[in-house]
């Protein structure tokens, strides 16, 4: 019988996690069978009992259920307790659940190893507030960037991030109207693009030789990817190879080998 893994969140059917899981075991020579599951936050409990019975081994947890899965682990690793978020629950034999948070390494990997761009010294901008962007603060700070701005509609959410990260180094919160200067990296960790939508910021705020990241990712380029596009980024990226990076670091915690995620990346984007 294969070892039982899946991804829960809502909406779940675009996921592309299965595809990279059952890529990364065909790789690796890892027994694995990995699943989709719908999911509401307030039933995650019931979920993850229904998934032990199956004898699911692990879980992958995506919007919006990030927070509700730090809740529920029992142990929880130092970058995950940092984020207050998890998105890799390991279930063990003796009934313990630990979370991880390894949405942070895989948006760090794919554009350091994966497109070459170098943070040291990077005036940073990131949209969003919620567990997906407080997954990725922690790793950002630790790549040398000189600051890093986190803009939101309800502007105390990004002053309390922005806070419980404040040792970290030069760290502020804003409205999405409160945008100023310039910025060489700009990442959108708001989930409006699963809705078609554009988070409402200026135009002019990328600076010259400028990147833009979006931490979601579609069939088609994304309404953010498209907007850095129009602002003469000089990469516009969506968040495939984040996907694939934060998979590769989930399985390694799940099966202890790690897989080489380029031919991944490469399978999903042909």
């Amino acid at each position: 019988m294969k070892d039982l893994y899946a991804v829960i969140g809502t909406p779940i059917q675009h996921s592309k996690s299965p595809q990279i899981h059952q890529a990364f075991a065909e790789q690796t020579g890892e027994d694995i069978h990995y699943d989709r599951i719908l999911g509401q936050p307030e039933k995650l409990p019931l979920y993850i009992k229904a998934f032990r019975e199956m004898r699911g081994l692990g879980l992958n947890v995506t919007v919006p259920l990030k927070e509700e899965a730090f809740q529920l682990a029992n142990e929880r690793s130092d970058r995950a307790e940092r984020a207050g978020a998890v998105n890799t629950l390991i279930l063990l034999e003796d009934g313990r659940i630990q979370g991880d948070n390894t949405d942070g390494i895989g948006l760090v990997r794919d554009l350091s190893l994966n497109h070459d761009f170098k943070f040291k010294g990077k005036r940073v901008l990131i949209l969003g507030a919620g567990g997906a962007v407080r997954g990725v603060v922690q790793p950002l700070m630790e790549q040398g960037i000189c600051e890093l701005v986190i803009a939101n509609r309800t502007v105390s959410k990004a002053e309390t991030v922005a806070a419980t990260f404040a040792d970290l180094g030069l760290i502020s919160g804003c409205g999405l109207d409160a945008i100023t200067g310039e910025f060489d990296l700009i990442i959108n960790g708001t989930a409006a693009g699963l809705s078609g939508e554009l988070p409402a910021i200026p135009d002019g705020i990328l600076a010259k030789e400028g990147w833009c990241y979006d931490m979601m990712y579609g069939d088609q380029p994304t309404p953010f990817v498209r907007w850095g596009e129009a602002q003469g980024a000089v990469e516009s990226l969506d968040g495939l190879g984040m996907l694939v990076e934060q998979a590769a670091e989930s399985f390694y915690l799940w099966r202890d080998v790690r897989p080489e995620t380029a031919p991944v990346i490469q399978m999903l984007r042909g």
